[in-house]
Formats: structure tokens, C-alpha cells, sequence
């Protein structure tokens, strides 16, 4: 429970990573201990910008960041794997947490492998885990330094329903400040008790009490209170604004009157309040299915044999599974079991057990977006998956995903996760595939663009294969074949 002692300060901070174009303006909010609070805002918006402001790694342009006391300890875990730690064993990557060497550090490892729900050798090297495991352990990395400030970036990425239960227990019960970035809104609900609000048109940060679900209540009815008001006053407006023409018409003292009329009506435009937008949702879209001639045998992939993890060992098993046109396929299992390899396997179409026609043009969209070159900008991106170049084509589509002019010319690296999920969408319309690969697709992507794109993916008429620990995301696409690797 929080008490009255606020742990985390920001006043009046302004951030910005190029001059004139501000993430926050002079953005004010604290944190009291022992509360449990969910940062929200649109992709992009600046949201694990804050969490870089608290942990340090990042000062503000002006206004200041307290902590309270001053050596408050913070620990995050992040939405992904640093790429310097891909090559560590499990054992190094956990012994980067501290400054010194802890002698007990494989007894540490342990106790929390038991809160995360995590089974690893110790010598395993972390880019060999899967998806899920790795965000298991960065949850893990964070908890072992036993922090006075938690903070969370997308933890349920990659996570089974089992994990997200596992973890949501967890939080329910932690004693410490937590601040978790999420966009899984029943897994806010669980535990939050207050949200912070960043609101990308104002780059103010709106501070409520209550889980997700009483926020939208909440700002839902202060926009159409907003709306009232303001049609309220433009009528006013309006009728002061008649008035004051047929008064000035009319000459002598009449003119007096219609000088305080419109007086009146400038006063009441100055009462108009700015109604609080609500986040960008992108464009309804469909990605163009490959166009096979009339010789195309219909087989876009073939799958003889699977590579299955049981207690950390690689079993080979036998699966007879073929890919047609116009079928979608989900693959599932839980996290470790080897989703992420089979599907890294299609794409690759370097084993003698995947079967892809040369001629198939195959789209992926790839958890950590790995595939991406992030030196390269966001329009050569999506212009080198273009068959026939057409910048026309391309901005127009690009902007239906929220990348603009200023994000198109941005390096991939320089964009949020959430962005470069659109990012990756939006080439897969470009690409118009034979086959889609689609590996954890609702990682980092705004809930309000959710809906849209499981209906891109329902309407999709190529072959697709999907990995997705999502349940209500899956029921909003046709699936006709399940591929359970436990099974």
C-alpha cells in the first residue's frame, strides 16, 4: 500500500531530444511510496523517455527529478535484451547487476528464478532464449537487486498467460514502488492504483487515482463535459457576435452597445477550453496478398519435422503440416518450447524439413525486430520492400501507420518500440507477401491499434503462421489450424 512519503518528483520538466520539438513540457507529477502505478501514453510519446529521466541515463532540458531519499535504489526491466548481453551466459548476465561481486550470486539467481517462474541452466547464453524467457529474465534481473523503485517496460511482452498470472501475483504483493509501462489492460487492472497520463498533444503528464478502466471512465467524461462547455460558449459567441452587427448598424449610442457585445464575445472565446484529443488510432488497412500464376501449385510451405526444447535439450519431432493459400495457421506452446525457432526456420528456408517455393515472397514480422537495420532511416525501410517504387504510395500508406515526414527521416534506432511495431506493419503492406510470419505481433503496439490490425490480419488472404500469447487478439482472427508444439 502507499503511504504518505512520495518517493518520485518531477517538476515542471521539459525534455527534448532536438531543440524546439519538446517529448514533455514543463511536466509536473509525484510518486509516494509504496504505490503501485501504470505510465500510459501513446507509441511514441515519450513514456520510456521518463523511465530513462529516473533511472539517470537521461537529464531534463530544465525542471528537475527527485528522489526521495536522494540514494533511493532503481532497477528496470526492459522491453528488451541489451545487445551487449545477448553473449553472456545466464550467470554473467545476472552478475551485471550488481557494482561488486556477490559470492551467494547463483543462490540470489535461484530465489528468483522461483518469483519469475524460470528454469535455467546457469552457462546457457542469453541469446539463445526465447522471447518469453528473455523477458522473464529481465523482470528477474531487476527484481534481484531488490529496488526501491521497480520500474517496468512492457512485461508482459513474450510472456504466456501462465507467466503474465505468474508475474501479476507477484506485483500484487510487492512492497516497494513499482511504475510499469504496459499496454495489456487487464493486466493493469489487476494491480494498479493509479495511472500516470502522458498526453502527446500537451507533452504534459495528467496524474489520476484508479486502474485503466476508471482512467478511460474518467477522461471520457471530462472531454464531453469539454465538448458542453465549449458549444455552450460558442453559441454565445455567436449571439453576441449577431448582435453587436445589428447594434453597429444603427449608429448613435447603438454603436456604444455593439463595442461591448463584441467585448462580450472575445471574452467568451478566451473561456474556451482546449478539449483533451484523444491518441491517434491508425487507419483501417489491408496487406495485399502475392498474386501466383496460374501454374503455382498452391503448397506455400511445407513443415516435415519441428525442433522441440524439453528440459533445456533440442528434440527433433516429426510434423506433417502444409501451408495453402488463404490459411492461417497459429502456433502454440509455452514460452521456451521453440515457437520463435520454428518460425525463424520458415523464414530462413535453409533446412531441408521447411519446403518454400522460390517464388514465394515471404513477410515477417519479427519480435525484436531484428530484421530491422536500425543505422538504416524509415523511409529506405519501407522502400526497399517496395517491388515498384512509389514515394506517392508510400507516404500515403506510411502515414495510415502515424510515420509522418519527421519519423520517416528518423533512424530506426531513434524510434519507439511501439514504432517500429507500426514500422513493420507497414512494410508487410508494402511487401504484399505470398506467406506472413508473425512472431508475438502485439508486442509494444498501442492497444487502441489492436482491433485494426486483427482485422487486417482476419481479412489477409496469403498463408500466415502466428505466435501469439494473446487470447482475445487471437479470437478476432480466422484460424484454421492450430500447430501445438507441447502436444
Amino acid at each position: 500500500m502507499a503511504n504518505d512519503s512520495v518517493v518520485l518528483r518531477f517538476s515542471d520538466v521539459t525534455f527534448e531530444y532536438e531543440h524546439g520539438k519538446p517529448l514533455l513540457d514543463e511536466a509536473s507529477f509525484s510518486v509516494r511510496s509504496g504505490s503501485r502505478v501504470t505510465l500510459m501514453g501513446q507509441n511514441g510519446a515519450g513514456k520510456s523517455t521518463i523511465f530513462k529521466m529516473i533511472t539517470g541515463e537521461l537529464q531534463p532540458t530544465s525542471g528537475s527529478v527527485f528522489r526521495s531519499p536522494s540514494d533511493a535504489t532503481v532497477a528496470i526491466a526492459r522491453q528488451v535484451m541489451p545487445g551487449g548481453a545477448r553473449d553472456l551466459t545466464v550467470r554473467e548476465f545476472f552478475a551485471s547487476a550488481f557494482p561488486d561481486v556477490k559470492y551467494n550470486l547463483d543462490k540470489l539467481i535461484q530465489d528468483v528464478f522461483d518469483v519469475v517462474h524460470l528454469a535455467l541452466p546457469l552457462e546457457k547464453i542469453v541469446k539463445t532464449l526465447s522471447g518469453g524467457q528473455q523477458a522473464r529474465l529481465l523482470l528477474a534481473h531487476a527484481l534481484i537487486q531488490n529496488p526501491d523503485l521497480l520500474l517496468l517496460d512492457e512485461p508482459t511482452n513474450n510472456l504466456d498467460q501462465y507467466g503474465i498470472d505468474h508475474l501479476t501475483g507477484f506485483l500484487m504483493t510487492y512492497e516497494k514502488t513499482v511504475l510499469v509501462i504496459s499496454h495489456d489492460a487487464d493486466f493493469l487492472n489487476a494491480f494498479s492504483d493509479g495511472v500516470l497520463y502522458l498526453d502527446a498533444h500537451t507533452k504534459k503528464v495528467e496524474q489520476y487515482t484508479g486502474d485503466y478502466n476508471d482512467v478511460i471512465a474518467e477522461i471520457q467524461a471530462r472531454m464531453e463535459r469539454e465538448n458542453l462547455q465549449n458549444a455552450r460558449m460558442q453559441r454565445q459567441i455567436q449571439e453576441k457576435r449577431s448582435q453587436a452587427e445589428v447594434f453597429a448598424h444603427k449608429g448613435g449610442k447603438l454603436r456604444s452597445v455593439a463595442k461591448r457585445m463584441r467585448g462580450a464575445a472575445e471574452e467568451a472565446e478566451e473561456n474556451l477550453v482546449e478539449v483533451r484529443r484523444e491518441d491517434k488510432t491508425i487507419r483501417p488497412f489491408t496487406i495485399p496478398a502475392q498474386q501466383f500464376d496460374r501454374h503455382f501449385h498452391g503448397k506455400v510451405v511445407e513443415i516435415k519435422s519441428v525442433t522441440v526444447v524439453r528440459h533445456h535439450q533440442p528434440v527433433e519431432k516429426e510434423l506433417d503440416v502444409v501451408v495453402r493459400k488463404n490459411m492461417h495457421v497459429l502456433v502454440a506452446g509455452p514460452n521456451g518450447i521453440g515457437k520463435s525457432t520454428l518460425l525463424n526456420k520458415i523464414v530462413l528456408n535453409q533446412s531441408a524439413h521447411v519446403v518454400i517455393p522460390p517464388e514465394v515472397i515471404v513477410g515477417y514480422y519479427q519480435q525484436d525486430f531484428g530484421n530491422l537495420d536500425g543505422e538504416q532511416t524509415a523511409f529506405d525501410a519501407l522502400k526497399e520492400v517496395m517491388k515498384e517504387f512509389d514515394e506517392h504510395e508510400l507516404r500515403s500508406t506510411a502515414a495510415g501507420f502515424l510515420l509522418t515526414g519527421p519519423l520517416l527521416a528518423s533512424k530506426i534506432q531513434s524510434l519507439s518500440e511501439g514504432q517500429k511495431g507500426l514500422l513493420s506493419f507497414c512494410r508487410l503492406v508494402l511487401l504484399r507477401p505470398g506467406l506472413l510470419i508473425l512472431d508475438e505481433p502485439t508486442n509494444h503496439i498501442n492497444f487502441r491499434h489492436l482491433p485494426v490490425l486483427a482485422e487486417a490480419l482476419d481479412q489477409y488472404e496469403g498463408a500466415m503462421i502466428m505466435v501469439s500469447h494473446i487470447p482475445d487478439f487471437v479470437a478476432k482472427i480466422r484460424i484454421d489450424t492450430v500447430v501445438d508444439l507441447e502436444e
